[in-house]
């Protein structure tokens, strides 16, 4: 493949940790990648990946200081892919609660993000996850193990879609209780876990995702 055919990715550069290695990651997956938060690069990409690491309150406002919540509102609204990482997946919802401090997310989807109700946290290592027979970010790795690295998910999915929009992928894991490990919602995708720490399986996830950023 020449790099011509290579899609483009924006890495939002936001003050999140872990970005290089995800930059990697993406390389590996086929994907020329931009860490940035310039506002015309970001629109320009083909494929945003918003990472995110620490807390969720941290992780809004972060994304807020640098209009990133915009950048991925306004691809969203031009149905321009967009995929969150870890925390960068979990404040895409609309409240995250942690250590009874409410902070509201960006409420791409309904729901809130709390603690696993686990006999050990944080959950770190790897496991196995159920993804949904027509999952595309899963595709030729559905019995694979990811690696994951928190203890906060969200642990139900409310959103109603109706025709002439496609029902949303959901891809369900459990540590002491079920959560959500991923989604797939039209442009917006994302996942609990760490696919630039997931080995092969983290690679084919987001070339999976990179190759559906060529159609």
């Amino acid at each position: 493949m020449n790099d011509r055919a290579r899609p483009t990715v924006a890495l939002l550069d936001y003050g999140s940790g872990n970005v290089h290695s995800a930059a990697k990651a993406l390389e590996a997956a086929g994907a020329d990648v931009t860490i940035t938060r310039d506002r015309q690069a970001v629109m320009d990409a083909d494929g945003l990946l918003v990472p995110g690491v620490g807390a969720f309150r941290a992780v809004v406002d972060q994304l807020k200081a640098v209009r990133g919540d915009e950048l991925i509102e306004r691809r969203l609204a031009g149905g321009r892919p967009v995929l969150g990482i870890c925390v960068g997946m979990q404040v895409l919802f609309e409240r995250g609660d942690e250590r009874g401090t409410e902070t509201q997310g960006l409420g791409e989807w309904p729901g809130d993000v709390t603690e696993l109700d686990a006999p050990v946290l944080p959950h770190i290592g790897w496991n196995t996850v159920d993804a949904p027979a027509d999952s595309l970010l899963f595709r030729g790795i559905e019995g694979e193990r990811f690696y994951f690295v928190h203890s906060y998910a969200a642990q139900s999915w409310t959103l109603e879609t109706h025709a002439p929009f496609p029902s949303s992928r959901v891809t369900w894991a459990e540590h002491g209780t079920r959560f959500v490990a991923a989604v797939e919602n039209g442009p917006l995708s994302a996942t609990q876990f760490h696919p630039e720490k997931s080995g092969q399986a983290g690679i084919r996830l987001l070339t999976n995702w990179v190759d559906s950023l060529r159609a």
